[in-house]
């Protein structure tokens, strides 16, 4: 029964993982129409703006999403993303996302001010964080010479589970996400407690009748509070600051059509139907599977056998045991149906093992991957 169940766990696992995970992936990308991004890799800009997963794509800024809007054919839902808080991904996005996601706030509310954050299920779950916790921005590569402190963000709201990649992030406003790659800043100001500070630590010297010189460790917020918020402010202008995609949500599909004609052409801009780059990349994985397919046929094939093997052994072992039967009057039928029983039970056991253990695997691998 345990070589039966071996023999088949393979096909059974990689069947039911790639069925499961390729219907996750079409219905992520059903549910948006459209992409618009960076003219690059049409894979790197649909699982990064759909999935949070892949290489970052080149950015976009404001000034392409103000454009889109303007043409009144879709509604324009920015995103930007690159950053993680505790290895999970940041994105800064607007409340339009909440809307035409579905999502809901299991518990608290949806982030409206700067420095608030509202986090997936799995997130909540992996790092046992809840509404009012703080939750610290990852603080990038240790051979970053532009290398910032980590932002406090202020965990105000809990998603639903939706079993999408949004169980799996942690969103924030466009501004918040801006002031983690450096865009904007909120100054403290000399003399002032910064964040658990006493008035002279941070300064590097401070001369009578002089200004006082504060280090780096102060000149910044890197937390949020009802007092700092309005202190922060951008430089640059607005149209120039980068978001990653833009997620498009079309009207009809006549404005659809008029979108990607007028684009069509465009060198700096490439609209995307991510149901189309999804179709294409399971094609790619289908192609693969195909070898597993041929493996665990051979593989079939050769259990078959080996249960033929093992059945005739069997029956030659058992040569008195059958002369018993028939001697006692059972018929030849009866002696089949007993024998036959016999390895039902075996097979039809052996696959119930194994299904069993390819649940088991794949919660297994669910696990693993939300580490």
């Amino acid at each position: 029964m345990i070589c039966v169940a071996l023999a088949f766990l393979l096909p059974i696992s990689v069947t039911g993982l790639v069925g499961e995970y390729s219907e996750s992936l079409v219905r992520r990308s059903r549910s948006t129409p459209l992409v618009a991004g960076a003219v690059g890799s049409r894979y790197d800009l649909v699982l990064s703006s759909l999935y949070f997963a892949g290489r970052m794509p080149r950015e976009l800024s404001m000034r392409e999403a103000d454009e889109l809007t303007e043409t009144g054919f879709a509604a324009v839902v920015p995103v930007a993303l690159g950053q993680t808080a505790r290895e999970f991904p940041l994105v800064g996005t607007t409340p339009d996302y909440f809307e035409v996601r579905e999502l809901v706030a299991r518990r608290g509310e949806l982030p409206l001010l700067l420095g608030e954050a509202v986090i997936g299920v799995d997130v909540a779950k992996q790092l046992e964080l809840d509404v009012g916790d703080s939750l610290l921005t990852d603080d990038g590569s240790l051979y970053d010479l532009s290398l910032r402190s980590p932002l406090e963000l202020q965990v105000v709201g809990v998603l639903e589970r939706v079993d999408t990649p949004d169980d799996r992030a942690v969103f924030v406003d466009l501004k918040t996400s801006w002031i983690g790659l450096g865009i904007g800043h909120g100054h403290v100001d000399p003399g002032e407690d910064a964040g658990g500070q006493t008035e002279d630590e941070g300064e590097l010297e401070r001369q009578p009748g002089e200004p006082v010189v504060l280090g780096a460790s102060t000149y910044e917020f890197t937390s949020f509070t009802p007092a700092n918020r309005a202190r922060f402010h951008f430089h640059g202008e607005r149209q120039d600051y980068p978001v990653s995609a833009l997620l498009l949500f079309p009207r009809d599909a006549r404005s659809s059509t008029l979108m990607k004609g007028r684009y069509r052409l465009s060198l700096e801009l490439q609209l995307l139907n991510p149901e189309a780059v999804v179709d294409e990349l399971l094609g790619l994985v289908f192609r693969a599977k195909r070898f597993f397919d041929a493996n665990s046929l051979l593989v079939s094939i050769s259990t078959g056998l080996f249960l033929l093997v093992v059945l005739t052994l069997s029956l030659r072992v058992r040569r008195k045991e059958i002369d018993t039967l028939t001697k006692i009057g059972c018929s030849n039928g009866v002696i089949a149906g007993v024998i036959g029983s016999e390895f039902a039970i075996l097979i039809f056991g052996g696959l119930a093992l194994s299904f069993a253990l390819s649940q088991f695997l794949a919660e297994l691998l669910r696990e693993v991957l939300l580490a």
